[in-house]
């Protein structure tokens, strides 16, 4: 909200010394955001001057100038030689001239030139010129405006070039200072100013009269709170639209961000920024029968003041006549009632709409507007009718109207419900201790009505706060009045039993160690298509259910994914696009596993502004599919960079394992490695991730298919874990392992067998026999050559056993080694190899 200051004295007590930045810190004191200072950006010498003559003087490319002679006064030098374009002037009009030295809007600095033939000693302005609006057809002629002021004044005065605006930020609760009336009020509790109300007028006067009473026929109102609540009608006659805006009022309105569109807009605009009451103009000859206003029917259309035909939705709240649609309630008049230049009577209009409805149709038509900006916060109800007649007085003051008894007035009770505010709550909420008579003097001065009850008080906010509803937000007003700064900065102290779950923790802890371990942790969106739902979603790439957003950010990925894979490709597509080659990422993240046959989703959106049923959220909860929390990570590159003597070193299934093993220790698991297969990897290149013979995800290097359709070259390697299974089945803490002071025994041992027979199923049995002095088991050979028979492959494992009460001799290492052996030769025939 700009607010000019010259304005703003009109209402509240003002120093005449006082600066933008004094009014901002004073009201920066009340809760307002400092936004910036406005002013017109004009320098003198800026002056009147009197056309003494004027020669047209036709030039050679079609365009005729004035040479003229201007007096600007005897302290400005006098009469001077001025170039100049427009011909809407003649001998003896008191124009503006800009002298030499003076700089205008742009910045346009004025020097004395020569053009055509002449030199131009300055210059006679436009209104556009000097920033008072956009008309460039001709200069500013000063009995237009209805001024004469002597030659040689400071026209920068004159015209109100010298005001100055202050900006502040208005919250969305407090749409009561979206007016001169509002932000005068805040400054009068900041300073302690008197405060004066424009909208305190007798009653008696602000009757509207009869002949154009307004009919609500609201069939279908939203939660149940019908479109206008009251609608006030003026009508006055003989206008004379033609007439000049005054230059003061033409300098206040563009000081607060609002152009000059003729003097009957502008009135009705100056009175919204004044008060507070959005208002519209009717050219009261183009209206056809009464009013009507009502919701909009099943594909009715209807053209805006912009020249837009828009298509209503049913909510929309329409002003109507018997031609149809006219004004779309609250947000914009309609192209064929419009105010204009052969306007001579008018109905001014303020009305009270719900914000429900203004906000909804002013967001789904894209069509903001300073009218649906006050109407969706919360308007006066009080103050239609002094802003009817506000507007009326204005268009007879300045537009030469007659205000007749014509009009009509709809409007319902205003009751504002009491709010209970118990003895000593404010001070246990605010955290300062004020007296009885602070509370109720703060309420007071913001004017709500306070009576003592038994336990406290009873308080009646005023009409135009429609944001205190209740003992907390009165709580904040009585901080705020006295001084956010007497709160005193104390860190509350956080109650016993809180903190991280044990899950968060472990995720924690998971996502910590991987990045300790080099991985980048690379967030992406959880959005994906169906394909790569059913290529990633599952072991076989078959048909699988996924959730369709109805909203998608991107329509060609419009479902959620299944598997965090998909977003690791294309993150690494992105990188290695730019020239980073060597990657290893990894992201933590939701995915949506929606069961077959089930149906998710809800049409029945609760309203806003309740609290939903236990009922309404459960039949929320069920709407949604299952999400499970998975951790993934995709290396490809170098794990080492190629060095003097040293090549480059692949990353591959090792280093994904390292990385699984990483997970593990954090996590507090032991993953076992079988040998799977899943349509997105490399076939005899995949591992099922195991824990307690259950699946908790996969490692793999990826299909060259799959890469080449990723735009990723080279050997790609990823892995994907159930992390909510995989800590649920930790079920504990991680408990660091005791470190023995005895020495371990190693072996190696070596077997052949099968070449079908995975190599983890062999280590399980190994360790499975060699019982609790098995400290380790490893692999670290797998030879099919010469001397191992056809069919048949060699596996070498190290062992290594201790026991935690003495040194271990070879003999009882031996023993146990050969006893994993035999459950070995008993599970897959497997032989000591020579």
């Amino acid at each position: 909200m700009r607010v000019p200051l010259s304005w703003l004295r009109e209402y509240v007590e003002l120093a005449a010394d006082a600066t933008p930045e004094d009014v901002l810190d004073a009201l920066v004191t009340v809760g307002f955001e400092e936004e910036d200072v406005h002013r017109f950006e004009i320098t003198g010498p800026v002056v009147v001057g009197q056309v003494v003559s004027l020669e047209p003087e036709p030039q050679s490319n079609g365009k005729t100038i004035n040479w003229c002679q201007v007096d600007v006064g005897e302290a400005h030098g006098g009469i001077r030689g001025i170039v100049c374009g427009a011909h809407n002037f003649t001998v003896g009009d008191k124009v503006v001239v800009t002298l030499p030295g003076a700089v205008l809007p742009g910045p346009f600095p004025i020097a004395a030139r020569k053009t055509y033939g002449h030199v131009s000693d300055g210059m006679i302005a436009s209104a556009r010129e000097l920033g008072l609006g956009d008309e460039h057809n001709g200069i500013v002629v000063l009995s237009d405006l209805g001024i004469d002021a002597p030659v040689g004044a400071d026209a920068i005065a004159l015209l109100g070039l010298d005001d100055v605006a202050v900006e502040i930020n208005v919250t969305p609760d407090r749409g009561y200072a979206f007016s001169l009336r509002g932000v005068a009020r805040e400054y009068a509790h900041a300073t302690g100013a008197a405060f004066r109300d424009p909208a305190e007028r007798d009653f008696a006067e602000l009757q509207p009269g009869t002949g154009h009473t307004t009919v609500v026929d609201d069939i279908a109102p939203v939660r149940g709170r019908v479109g206008a609540s009251e609608f006030v009608t003026r009508v006055v006659r003989d206008v004379d639209p033609s007439r000049p805006t005054p230059p003061w009022m033409v300098a206040r309105l563009s000081l607060a961000g609002m152009r000059s569109l003729g003097v009957l807009i502008d009135i009705t605009n100056y009175v919204m920024l004044e008060l507070g009451q959005p208002l519209h103009g009717y050219d009261l000859d183009k209206l056809s029968g009464g009013i009507t206003v009502r919701r909009a029917t099943p594909g009715e259309k209807m053209t805006t003041l912009d020249g837009v035909e828009r298509a209503l939705h049913v909510e929309d709240l329409l002003i109507t006549d018997e031609s149809g649609p006219i004004g779309l309630a609250g947000v914009m008049g309609g192209g064929t009632t419009e105010m204009s230049d052969t306007t001579r009577n008018v109905l001014i209009e303020a009305a009270i709409f719900d914000p429900t409805t203004i906000a909804r149709s002013a967001r789904r038509h894209k069509l903001p507007s300073e009218a649906s900006k006050r109407f969706e916060r919360g308007v006066d109800p009080l103050i239609p009718f002094v802003a009817a007649r506000r507007v009326a007085d204005l268009m007879v003051e300045l537009a030469g109207g007659t205000l007749t008894e014509e009009g009509g007035a709809l409007f319902a009770e205003v009751f504002v419900e009491e709010i209970a505010l118990p003895d000593g709550f404010v001070q246990g909420l605010i955290g300062v201790d004020y007296t009885d008579e602070e509370i109720t003097g703060a309420l007071t001065t913001i004017g709500a009505e306070v009576s003592e009850a038994e336990s406290g008080w009873t308080v009646i906010p005023p009409t135009w706060r429609p944001d205190l509803t209740d003992k907390w937000t009165l709580a904040e007003e009585v901080a705020r009045i006295h001084g956010l700064d007497r709160i005193p900065s104390v860190l509350p102290t956080p109650p016993s039993g809180r903190g991280l779950t044990a899950h968060q923790q472990g995720r924690r802890r998971v996502a910590d160690a991987l990045a300790a371990a080099g991985f980048v942790e690379t967030p992406a969106f959880p959005f994906t298509t169906e394909a790569q739902n059913d290529l990633h979603g599952s072991a076989s790439g078959e048909k699988l259910p996924s959730i369709r957003l109805a909203n998608p950010l991107d329509g060609q990925a419009p479902f959620l994914r299944r598997s965090l894979i998909p977003g690791l490709l294309q993150t690494a597509h992105r990188n290695i696009s730019r020239g980073l080659t060597d990657l290893a990422i990894f992201e933590t993240g939701a995915v949506f596993l929606p069961e077959p046959g089930v149906e998710y989703g809800t049409d029945e959106v609760p309203p806003l502004g309740v609290r939903p049923s236990d009922e309404t959220l459960a039949a929320l909860d069920a709407s949604i599919p299952p999400q499970r929390r998975h951790i993934a990570a995709l290396l490809t590159g170098h794990t080492s960079p190629r060095q003097p003597g040293r090549p480059a070193e692949d990353a591959g299934l090792a280093e994904a394992l390292d990385a699984v093993r990483v997970i593990a220790a954090a996590a507090g698991v032991d993953i076992d490695v079988m040998q799977a297969e899943r349509a997105a990897l490399h076939p005899g290149r995949t591992g099922s991730l195991v824990v307690d013979g259950e699946e908790v995800g996969y490692v793999g290097e990826l299909h060259p298919v799959v890469a080449e359709d990723a735009d990723i070259p080279g050997r790609d390697t990823v892995l994907e874990l159930d992390l909510d299974r995989l800590l649920t089945l930790a079920s504990g803490r991680v408990v660091a392992a005791s470190l023995s002071t005895f020495p371990a025994a190693t072996q190696d041992v070596s077997l052949t067998l099968p070449a079908e027979v995975p190599a983890a199923e062999v280590r399980a049995a190994l360790a499975e026999g060699a019982g609790a002095l098995l400290e380790s088991v490893r692999l670290v050979d797998d030879y099919r050559g010469e001397g191992v028979p056809e069919g048949s492959k060699s596996l070498t494992f190290a062992l290594r056993f201790r026991a935690e009460d003495r040194t271990l001799t070879a003999a009882e290492a031996t023993e146990a080694k050969l006893a994993g052996v035999e459950v070995a030769a008993q599970r897959f025939g497997a032989a000591l190899r020579d």
